[in-house]
Order: C-alpha cells, then structure tokens, then sequence
C-alpha cells in the first residue's frame, strides 16, 4: 500500500512539472490542476477554514506559479488576518503578472489603506478609476475603505492629542 501512495504522489508531483509546452501557452490558460486546487482553497475559506485555504492556494501556485486568482485569493486571505503588509506584496505579485487587474488593483489599495497608508491608497484609486472608468463594484469598495480609514485616524490623533490644561485662578477670596 505504502509503494503505491508514494507512487501516485511521484505522479501527481510530475504531473504539475512545467513542460516545455507550458512557454507556449497562453497566459490566462492556467493548468487544470491549479485551478482544482484554487477551488478547494475557495471552499475552505467560505466554511472559515483560512489555514486549510493557505495550503489549497499554496499548492495552486506550486502546480501553476501564473494562476493570478490564486495570489489575490492568498492576499485577501492575508487581509483577512489582519496582515496588510503581507497582503501588499501579494497584490503586487499579482499586478506583475498582469499591471490592469482591477482586483489586484483595488486590493492592494485597500490594504494600503488598511496599514494607513493613505495617500498611496488614494494613487491607487486613481490609477483603478482610470482603467475602469465605468461602474466598478471594487472602485467603490477602495473608496469606501479609504474613507473609513481616514476618519479612523483622524479620531485617533484627536485623542492622543494633548489635552489645553485649564487651571482655576484664584482670587484671593476665601
């Protein structure tokens, strides 16, 4: 039994090889096996199972390193956790492989604006309301985020702002 787990594993692990095909494929021709992997990893993350999400997503980019939905999956997963610094490089990556995605886009503008980082969330507003210029659900959605997050730090720094001290002048009577 041992032999033949090992055995369909050595398989699915070359199955997942590049090949010298692979180079002459399309871009948006991602490898079955990855996007498998990708479906799963959407499963695990509806049911709340982000850590299980990571390892399908994960495994997605090991059989497909170009399957561009799979790094937004991890990146919104890592804003999920409350990790925009790494969710930034995650978009970024993304973005790379294809510089007009408006979710990577977007995404990364909202992590942006996440870490307070606003005024370069506010670029990357800019540069999504330029490539789309008519209704887009993710627009609104940067727009939103960085709106929240600007009031929450303006609340902020009014309460970590000094306080006038006020002092009582006495007058001499009793």
């Amino acid at each position: 039994m041992r032999v033949g787990f090992l055995a369909l594993g050595a398989g699915l692990i070359l199955a997942s090889l590049p090949t010298a095909s692979d180079a002459q494929r399309a871009d948006n021709d991602i490898l079955p096996r990855s996007v498998a992997l990708q479906q799963e990893g959407v499963k695990a993350q509806g049911a709340g199972d982000l850590d299980g999400a990571i390892d399908y997503f994960e495994s997605a980019l090991a059989a497909d390193p170009r399957n561009r939905s799979a790094i937004i999956a991890l990146a919104q997963v890592a804003r999920a956790q409350g990790l925009p610094g790494k969710a930034i490089g995650l978009y970024r990556e993304a973005q790379l492989l294809e510089p007009n995605d408006i979710v990577a886009l977007t995404g990364e503008g909202e992590a942006l604006a996440d870490k307070g980082a606003l005024e370069l969330a506010r670029e990357k507003l800019a540069a999504a309301q330029r490539i789309c210029k008519a209704n887009c659900p993710q627009v609104a959605a940067l727009e939103k985020t960085i709106q929240s997050s600007a009031s929450k730090r303006v609340v902020a720094a009014e309460t970590l702002a000094p306080k006038p001290v006020v002092t009582t002048a006495t007058t001499g009577q009793n």
